[in-house]
């Protein structure tokens, strides 16, 4: 890959990722937060299941308790938390937070998987918690309902996040990203296609709310571009580059989220960009004192 295309790449990540946020909003508009992320791995699981089906030979059946794990810290709980957490804050403020994804890599990468660091990764890890700890203040807002413990669920989201990206350097090193990644959705997005139909209240919305198809759509491209395409595509750049290059999508999708965040009406103000160069000054420090 052409230092060009990767760019090119890293570009497309940055803008499908940093848009999932606002499609997670208006996702929520017509469905529950369990149902927007029972929907996004079900969607997300279709995709990947013919992939499954003609890779039936090659695929490690094995290893699919140890998917279904990576599948729910990778993409499920995420979904559902980001989901949840979305109808208290606003989309440019969990776009900022899920930046602490590479820090969390790092913080549980040393306690559970015996990777060492330098104390310039130590730095960026507390200044990086430094300006999520100030986001998370902001987002109070004086409402009644206290949102910081919303804000608190995209904190724990990055930390799944974190795990998951731990497990597949460690324990899926070996094995075609490809297929770990239709192994993974497939087994959490086949087993929550029951939950959101039998468990919730999805079908009766399809045929009763004025906008639900709408907010269908959101989901759908929330799940066919932003998780399978995009993740195919992270993968690819992270094989033919590294996967320092790659992380660095994590810098660009909160600038996505929050411009978002403004064209949707959502108001972001001098502290919350402040907080955002906290947060990447943390980030830029940890990676570049691993290159």
């Amino acid at each position: 890959m052409s230092i060009l295309r990767a760019y090119l790449a890293l570009g497309i990540l940055s803008l499908v990722w940093g848009t999932s946020f606002i499609l997670i909003k208006k996702s929520l508009e017509s469905f529950e937060p369990l149902q927007v992320a029972c929907l996004r791995m079900s969607l997300s699981a279709i995709a990947f299941i013919p992939v499954l089906i003609y890779n039936r030979k090659r695929m490690e059946w094995s290893r699919l308790p140890l998917l279904m794990v990576l599948g729910l810290c990778s993409s499920a709980l995420p979904a559902i938390l980001f989901s949840t957490a979305q109808t208290r804050i606003s989309s440019a403020t969990a776009g900022v937070l899920n930046s602490l994804t590479p820090l969390f890599t790092m913080i549980l990468g040393v306690l559970f998987f015996k990777i060492k660091v330098q104390w310039r990764q130590v730095l960026g890890i507390l200044i990086g918690l430094a300006g999520a700890a100030c986001l998370v203040l902001m987002s109070r807002g004086g409402s009644a309902n206290d949102p910081i413990g919303y804000a608190l669920l995209v904190v724990l989201a990055t930390v799944f996040y974190a795990m998951g990206t731990n497990l597949i350097a460690t324990k899926f090193r070996d094995m075609d990203s490809l297929l770990v990644s239709a192994g993974s959705f497939g087994t959490v997005g086949i087993p929550l296609a029951f939950v959101l139909v039998l468990g919730t209240d999805f079908v009766p919305r399809l045929g009763t709310l004025p906008n639900v198809w709408l907010s269908l759509g959101y989901v759908a491209a929330l799940s066919w571009v932003g998780t399978v395409l995009a993740t195919i595509l992270f993968f690819k750049v992270i094989q033919q580059t590294s996967a320092i290059f790659g992380a660095t999508v994590a810098y660009l999708m909160p600038i996505v989220a929050m411009l978002w965040g403004v064209f949707d009406g959502e108001k972001i103000g001098l502290l919350h960009i402040g907080c955002m160069g906290i947060i990447l000054g943390g980030v830029y420090l940890t990676r570049k004192s691993s290159t």
